[in-house]
């Protein structure tokens, strides 16, 4: 692998979660997708990580603390390169929702957002944090999404409300793009707005019309059973998707809907005997989305952020606090996160 590209930062998530030793096992068992990667947090919480993958027969996996990003190519495979930040608490005690854990979260997204908006970093990986862990911080964002989304909007100058970002969920399997994301189902429904459905499928569409090569191929689900059935079941299709798509069909875009949500995922599935019909499918909220990703396999899925002026992909799993320090998280996922960025970067 050439190192003529920037590198690639990795948070290092909650440190009483998994992410440390998710990390530290793929720098291990992984070691050429991690080449010229390196990650951002505290170097003693991650050689907790690399004791806590260690077994018998195995040689011990050395951490090692950098002094800046640009000697991630330099480390030596099966080594952990760590950018420590300074303030970073190191005994965060495993399985434990806190204030502390979630803050040392934050900063470690924080510092990479910046990175990666000045340039200095190709992309950012970051490993599961704990949303309950924020609000203990005091930190008025739920998720990745949210948080990245600000830092982006702070970069570029504007409101938050000017740099709409949407999550995508994708596996070599299927991807789904959400129209809500971290709000309650009440709230989810209520944005089941034109605008809305119309900004989704738009910034889908752009994202993979660079990833692919071409236009892609956009299902949108209904909000209802069977897409409400003609009114049925509810007229959010009738008076709200429908509508958003004929305006996007007729600025040139492929999408169809609103399909029925039961199916529409298993018409998008691509698998060997078959290939999808659709390329992504635009779901109207959190679950009906991530259910049929996650289902499939969550080693497998990606959690990518569209419409953000830099690449990021996280694992799609959370922070597993009940296995958390029992060195057998699968660091699958989280390896897939590191090639899409790649790619996208």
């Amino acid at each position: 692998m050439k190192n003529d590209m920037k590198p690639i930062a990795i948070t290092q998530g909650d440190p009483a979660g998994i992410g440390p030793e998710i990390v530290a096992k793929a720098f291990r068992d992984a070691p050429q997708e991690l080449r010229g990667c390196f990650v951002v947090g505290d170097v003693a919480t991650l050689r907790r990580a690399a004791a806590c993958i260690a077994r018998p027969g195995i040689a011990p996996l050395p951490v090692a603390a950098m002094d800046g990003a640009a000697e991630a190519w330099a480390a030596p495979l099966r080594c952990v390169p760590v950018l420590p930040l300074p303030g970073l608490p190191s005994a965060v005690p495993l399985g434990q929702i806190s204030g502390e854990a979630g803050r040392a979260a934050a900063d470690c997204v924080e510092w990479a957002a910046r990175a990666a908006l000045r340039g200095d970093v190709a992309a950012l990986v970051t490993a599961p944090l704990h949303k309950e862990a924020l609000s203990a911080a005091g930190l008025a964002y739920p998720g990745h999404t949210e948080l990245l989304q600000a830092e982006a909007a702070a970069h570029r100058g504007v409101p938050v409300e000017a740099m709409p970002v949407r999550m995508m969920l994708a596996s070599d399997e299927l991807r789904t793009v959400l129209v809500s994301i971290h709000v309650s189902l009440r709230d989810a429904i209520a944005a089941v707005t034109k605008d809305n459905v119309v900004q989704t499928v738009q910034i889908a569409h752009t994202a993979l019309q660079r990833t692919l090569g071409r236009n892609p191929r956009i299902a949108v689900a209904g909000l209802n059973p069977h897409a409400g059935e003609g009114g049925m079941f509810g007229r959010e299709e009738l008076e709200i998707i429908a509508p958003a798509v004929a305006f996007l069909r007729g600025q040139g875009l492929d999408v169809e809907g609103p399909l029925p949500p039961d199916t529409v995922f298993m018409r998008a599935r691509h698998a060997a005997s078959h290939p999808g019909e659709f390329d992504v499918v635009v779901a109207m909220y959190h679950d009906q989305g991530l259910i049929p990703v996650k289902y499939l396999g969550v080693d497998k899925g990606v959690n990518v952020t569209l419409g953000l002026p830099l690449v990021r992909t996280s694992p799609d799993h959370g922070t597993a606090f009940d296995i958390a320090g029992q060195g057998v998280a699968d660091a699958s996922s989280l390896i897939e996160a590191v090639r899409m960025a790649r790619q996208l970067a």
